[in-house]
């Protein structure tokens, strides 16, 4: 790292610093508004069920939490700040169907949204104070994540996430325009060195990064020096040693469009990059009958660099299996749906599940490279015996809101599905909206984490596979 580099990175903290400070919940316009009822809807929703997982039940157990003013959703007790923040950080990415943005490659709302819920309801803040903490950590994670380019192998859980992170805790916590660009300053030393691999390997370690990000970003705002201006860390850490950092990226067109209005929310818990292959296969169902897939002799999944290494063929866990193109095709072409229970321990064991993503094979095709970062292609052709072909493309991810974004009735339907019933979404919905509008978010929150320990579980409950 140049000094050079050092001090253009830390000049565009210092201006993001600002921008954060001052980002205002009255002065948003209805898309963001409505981008964000819809990413805390989801997220909990999200959130609640991965604290039913049976791996999160261990997290608990295997580990002495003290007892202080935050939820960590799956058990009635509240638990001190950090403990809220890393269990429920784990618990959201653990069925892979939290909110992510092609552009930033990752999810913002993962690095954030437990951060901003353990302090602001350990301050029984407002809701505004709340939603604005949580808008400006987001908006700052997408930032970093833009701006990043990680080197190839490396995850993009627990790194460019943790200046997010701290800029919820940060506003959260009072501070001033160079109080906050102190925080975002010592979250870039604060990255995480991720291997992809784990990821692939289905290790729950990967759930970990998520959860440490989120305490790193309060502990980064704990021991933020304000005596003078951001020093640009994250140059050597996000810039060298993890890949490299555009500062200009930080900072340009800064308020002009919020990165919560351009994401996705998904509808298969999996990898976004196994998203398109299976709604190509989806969209293929509706136009052919393909039976069980028995007559089916080879299919071709073609994509781009980013999503062609997710071609393994073991899955010793649940998360092994979510990071697979040929078992996520598998599953859309043998259930017509891919939610958490299709990738259990039954479903991976199962002859025919394994035969028929025996029979996908995942091909860079170079020419798709070219149209990242806009479009995550994926070009499916099934062949059967007797030379039946054919081929369909996905561009996006359905749920992407570029492409095509779940409707409200979407979420809905992935809520029920996730919490076990209508009334238990009505409820979810009902509590999460109130968190926006309510003078102590302490008191909805009390109420969510009491339902959501006393509720009844969901089919996710019956997995023993101990991964995330």
């Amino acid at each position: 790292m140049t000094g050079s580099e050092a001090a253009r990175t830390g000049a565009a903290i210092d201006e993001l610093g600002r921008f954060a400070v001052s980002l205002s919940w009255k002065d948003q316009g209805p898309d963001v508004r409505a981008a964000l009822q819809r990413v805390l809807f989801d997220s909990i929703a999200v959130l609640i069920a991965g604290g039913r997982l049976p791996e999160a039940h261990r997290r608990r157990a295997a580990l002495n939490f003290s007892t202080g003013p935050a939820t960590a959703f799956g058990q009635v007790a509240p638990v001190a700040v950090c403990d809220a923040a890393w269990l429920n950080g784990c618990s959201l990415v653990a069925l892979e169907m939290d909110e992510g943005n092609k552009r930033i490659r990752g999810h913002a709302t993962a690095h954030v949204l437990p951060v901003a819920l353990a302090l602001a309801e350990a301050a029984s803040t407002s809701g505004t104070a709340f939603v604005e903490a949580f808008l400006a950590g987001h908006e700052v994670a997408s930032r970093f994540g833009q701006a990043t380019v990680l080197h190839p192998g490396v995850h993009p859980h627990g790194n460019w996430g943790v200046a997010g992170a701290a800029a919820a805790a940060a506003r959260l916590g009072g501070a001033d325009a160079r109080a906050m660009a102190a925080a975002l300053d010592a979250a870039g030393a604060l990255a995480i060195a991720t291997p992809f691999d784990v990821a692939l390997e289905g290790l729950p370690v990967r759930d970990a990064w998520i959860g440490q990000a989120n305490v790193s970003g309060i502990r980064a705002w704990a021991v933020a020096d304000a005596t003078r201006s951001a020093t640009g860390v994250a140059a050597a850490s996000l810039g060298h040693l993890l890949g490299s950092i555009d500062p200009a990226a930080l900072t340009a067109g800064l308020g002009e469009k919020m990165a919560i209005t351009g994401g996705y929310l998904k509808r298969h818990a999996s990898c976004s990059y196994t998203h398109p292959p299976a709604d190509a296969v989806l969209a293929l169902r509706e136009q052919v009958d393909l039976g069980d897939g028995s007559d089916i002799t080879e299919i071709v999944v073609e994509t781009h660099h980013l999503a062609a290494g997710l071609d393994r063929y073991d899955w010793p866990s649940r998360l092994a299996a979510m990071f697979s193109v040929p078992y996520v095709v598998a599953a859309a072409l043998a259930a017509g749906e891919c939610p958490p229970e299709q990738f259990d321990d039954a479903h991976r064991a199962d002859p025919a599940r394994r035969a028929l993503a025996a029979r996908v094979r995942v091909v860079h095709a170079p020419e798709l490279d070219q149209r990242l970062p806009a479009e995550r292609v994926a070009r499916l052709t099934v062949r059967r015996e007797g030379g039946w072909e054919r081929t369909v493309e996905m561009p996006n991810p359905v749920g992407d809101n570029d492409f095509r974004s779940l409707s409200a009735k979407d979420l809905r339907v992935k809520a029920t599905s996730l919490l076990g019933g209508s009334e238990a979404a009505d409820r979810v919905e009902s509590l999460t909206a109130d968190l926006i509008t309510t003078d102590d978010v302490g008191v909805p929150l009390a109420e969510l984490r009491r339902w959501a320990a006393g509720a009844a579980g969901t089919r996710l409950e019956k997995d023993t596979t101990c991964s995330a």
